[in-house]
């Protein structure tokens, strides 16, 4: 991985920085192959903003927080918490994944952090535990960028997620990143679009 490489699929990224950290990350956890590296770098550059946001936004209007999280945002409500992240985070993130309810302030504590968002309690803790990590330092661990990538890294070998990737199934890798699971209707993962710009990039760049 070069920093003019970087440079073409994330523009925006701070290459010096970013660089030789991903480059150790993508080594330590075998993604090792150009599909397997060009699904995790478009992986990276979309849930991370090029490697620029490294912490979860929450600054929800109304009306996205009906769309995101309609169950737990009716329109009522809404237009309560918007424009309020830290409440968002509470209520969205409550009682799910390890956190407690929205008033021990859980979800805000553990929002998606590192450039693949490591989200809640569980995730949080299990990646403390994996690396080694006092469990109250996990979180500004994975807003550097060393934390950022290892642990987008560790999420990739832990999820299986280089057996889609091996085979060019980047819907499927998409929707075990987005969703947890494969689906059946193809591109159905949040923010598709962008995430495919950034594969098609990268296969160009790798080959």
């Amino acid at each position: 991985m070069t920093p003019r490489q970087l440079a073409v699929i994330m523009p925006r990224a701070p290459a010096a920085a970013f660089v030789p950290v991903l480059t150790a990350a993508m080594a330590e956890f075998g993604i090792d192959t150009p599909l397997d590296q060009a699904a995790f770098l478009a992986t990276v550059a979309h849930e991370s903003a090029q490697l620029t946001c490294l912490e979860e936004n929450l600054n929800y209007s109304a009306e996205a927080l009906m769309r995101t999280w309609p169950s737990r945002f009716p329109p009522a409500t809404a237009a309560i918490y918007a424009r309020q992240p830290e409440r968002i985070g509470n209520r969205a993130y409550a009682n799910r994944e390890g956190n407690r309810d929205e008033g021990s302030g859980d979800g805000w504590r553990n929002r998606g952090a590192g450039a693949i968002q490591i989200t809640f309690e569980n995730g949080h803790a299990a990646c403390a535990r994996h690396f080694g990590i006092p469990r109250d330092q996990v979180a500004a661990w994975l807003r550097t960028p060393e934390g950022a990538c290892r642990s987008a890294g560790w999420f990739w070998q832990t999820n299986g997620i280089s057996a889609w990737a091996n085979v060019g199934d980047f819907d499927g890798v998409s929707d075990k990143v987005n969703r947890g699971k494969k689906t059946a209707a193809l591109g159905d993962s949040i923010g598709w679009k962008d995430r495919l710009a950034y594969y098609q990039t990268a296969l160009k760049v790798l080959s």
